[in-house]
């Protein structure tokens, strides 16, 4: 399964590399593809392991704002 969620508050490789290293140590994730330019992030998890409402609050506990 895949999500793309929309991101404020990303705005440079620091953020990018923030974003992938809290999602990556999830387990259940996949794969993770932050796009900086349209504020979004693109996850391909395992649904049965996670949820998309834990996906955002990983990365609003880097200090980013999922939005909907």
């Amino acid at each position: 399964m895949a999500v793309t969620l929309k991101v404020e508050g990303m705005s440079c490789g620091h953020c990018e590399k923030a974003v992938k290293g809290a999602l990556g140590n999830v387990k259940g994730v996949e794969d993770v593809q932050v796009d900086l330019a349209a504020k979004t992030v693109k996850v391909k998890y395992d649904e049965e392991n996670i949820t998309i409402p834990q996906l955002a609050e990983v990365i609003e506990d880097q200090g980013y704002d999922v939005v909907e």
